[in-house]
């Protein structure tokens, strides 16, 4: 009997480092845009451990910044913000123009072409990680500048507040 407790002691830490979430942020950039309104995030994140969500993000360059989806809702185009985004084992999701993406409300400082800023995203298992976002021209991949009320040439409302 002491025997196979110990033997399963032993294996404990072993099963808990093989099932040890590893996630990684890569490719994180935002578009130029106007202290006091919104910007933007996209990244791709890549996680090669257990499934996992992301639940939280933050930055020191908005006052709020949130985990939003775009839909299409008969023909008008709406984000919403979202608690959290499931990330398989050995999956990839791309936050970008369209779906999926960080909103940063109530922008401290101009986002300028060529500067960088940090984002801390949070997961429910792996914890915090830290990514440097660069900053690319308005209107970067061709999409709307960096006024996100506008996307792909659709008026965009917010779920939490009306938009004129």
């Amino acid at each position: 009997m002491r025997s196979r407790i110990f033997a399963i002691l032993l294996a404990l830490p072993i099963s808990a480092v093989a099932g040890q979430p590893t996630m990684t942020i890569e490719h994180a950039w935002s578009r130029a845009a106007i202290a006091g309104r919104e910007g933007v995030i996209y990244m791709t994140i890549t996680n090669s451990g257990v499934p996992d969500s992301m639940i939280g993000v933050s930055t020191p360059v908005a006052a709020t910044a949130q985990l939003h989806q775009t839909i299409n809702d008969n023909g008008v185009m709406k984000m919403r913000a979202v608690p959290s985004l499931a990330i398989g084992h050995d999956q990839s999701v791309t936050l970008a123009p369209s779906g999926y993406h960080i909103m940063l409300m109530s922008l401290k400082q101009t986002l300028k072409q060529g500067d960088s800023f940090p984002v801390t995203v949070t997961f429910q298992k792996t914890g915090t990680l830290t990514a440097t976002v660069t900053v690319e021209k308005a209107g970067a991949t061709g999409m709307a500048p960096a006024d996100t009320s506008q996307h792909m040439g659709m008026p965009v409302q917010h779920e939490d507040k009306q938009r004129p």
